[in-house]
């Protein structure tokens, strides 16, 4: 009974990293772009996927804060985007595409910084895609 508990708790840990992964397609609409502009309040660099928080405010002086999904943080880093390329309190633009589910989630595909330096976040499969 000892080796079928430790069987399952080795496939249990072997699986959770795959469910939390997502695909672009299952969680984002390609048909719903998003431009915000804000200040960086969050920024979480673990897989399977970056993400940072991004505070936006409304023209009617509300702050929203939104959370931008990226690559792979491996990928990223290839690609010579470091942890310390987003950094807490940045002014950024964020231009990417909306959650399916209408929350404040999105796909952070480009981020702008006022002195015009862009970071790409998307992983290059997904910029492949687009420019289909």
């Amino acid at each position: 009974m000892n080796r079928f508990f430790a069987a399952v708790s080795v496939i249990f840990v072997l699986i959770a990293p795959l469910s939390a992964h997502h695909s672009f397609a299952a969680e984002y609409d390609d048909t719903k772009p998003i431009h915000v502009s804000g200040t960086v309040t969050k920024v979480e660099w673990q897989n399977p996927h970056i993400w940072f928080y991004v505070d936006v405010k409304g023209d009617d002086g509300k702050v929203t804060n939104y959370a931008f999904s990226g690559g792979a943080p491996g990928q990223l880093m290839r690609r010579g985007i470091m942890k310390s390329s987003i950094q807490v309190g940045a002014s950024v633009v964020v231009d990417g595409f909306k959650a399916k589910d209408g929350s404040t989630n999105g796909f952070g595909q480009k981020v702008t910084f006022p002195d015009g330096k862009m970071v790409f976040t998307a992983g290059p499969d997904r910029e492949e895609q687009q420019k289909k």
